[in-house]
Parts: structure tokens; sequence; C-alpha cells
């Protein structure tokens, strides 16, 4: 959120709302709505950490507004964040976790655990395919995330029976 938050005012000055509004108009319905409240506490910390300053700016007949601006120190974070690869592959992965250490203990079946990962998965699939066939076509940011997704899943599914294959 920290990273979305400082890109979009890089853009421009904004209050909180329009950041959120920003953030659902350019990623569509295949990103989870940002929380406002959770937009104003990033903010809070953004601005503490000096990667934001926060103008009041009076209204008439409402309440006053802060209008977020994007410091040098924020513009420096930014820069990092764009220059630094993003993470990479799972190593320590949890249902692999599982998959090893709970038919080692006897807690329970490998293939059991195998079937029920899965049917998650088909099912998450299931839900991005739906998402996409209600997502507008000119929408070719949401259309890229649920490719992305749906792609991420395949290979989940695709490890999942080497998995199947290659453990005893």
């Amino acid at each position: 959120m920290r990273q979305s938050l400082l890109a979009l005012l890089a853009k421009e000055p904004a209050h909180g709302y329009e950041l959120k509004q920003a953030l659902e108009q350019i990623f569509g319905r295949a990103y989870p709505p940002p929380n406002i409240g959770q937009i104003y506490v990033t903010l809070g910390r953004l601005e503490k950490d000096g990667l934001v300053r926060a103008v009041d700016v009076e209204q008439s007949n409402r309440p006053n507004k802060k209008v977020y601006y994007l410091t040098a120190a924020g513009r420096d974070a930014l820069d990092i964040w764009v220059d630094e690869p993003s993470e990479g592959p799972r190593v320590r992965d949890e249902f692999f976790m599982k998959l090893v250490l709970a038919p080692m203990t006897g807690i329970a079946d490998r293939m059991a655990l195998i079937n029920r990962q899965r049917r998650h998965y088909l099912g998450l699939m299931r839900d991005l395919n739906e998402l996409a066939d209600r997502t507008d076509r000119e929408d070719y940011v949401a259309l890229l995330l649920i490719e992305g997704a749906m792609l991420h899943l395949q290979a989940d599914l695709d490890w999942l029976e080497r998995c199947q294959e290659d453990l005893p």
C-alpha cells in the first residue's frame, strides 16, 4: 500500500478518497478494493516517516480535508522501490512444509493434502475466470493482473502434480 500511494502522489497531490478512487479505477475489479481506513493509516505513517506532507485545505460547507504531497524523501523511496526487483519464487512455502511434515508426523495423508490444495487452486482458477468474464475488455490492467494470477495458479497446479509424482 505504501508504494502505491507514493506512486500516485508522484503524479499529483491528492487526498485519501482520491487515492482510493484512483486505485479502484486503475486496477478495477481484479484488485481487492482498498480500505479507506487503511489508506489514511498508511498516509499517516508516510507523513510520520517524512515521505509525504499533508496540507489542510479549507472547504466551504464541509470539514477541511488533508491533501498529501510527495516529499523529496518520498520520491527517493519511490525510486528505490521501482529500481529493486520484486519478490522472487517462494522458497519457504507453507503448503510444502505441510506436505512434507504432516505425513512424516502421521497427522495427515500426503494425497489428501495434495487433493485438497488442488481443489482450492481449481476453485481460485474458476473464480478468476469468472472475474475475467465480468471484466471490461478495455480494462487491460485488470485483465493482465487476472492473467498473471491465473498463470501463477497454473504453475502451482503443475507443481502439485510434480509433488504427487516425486514424493514418497
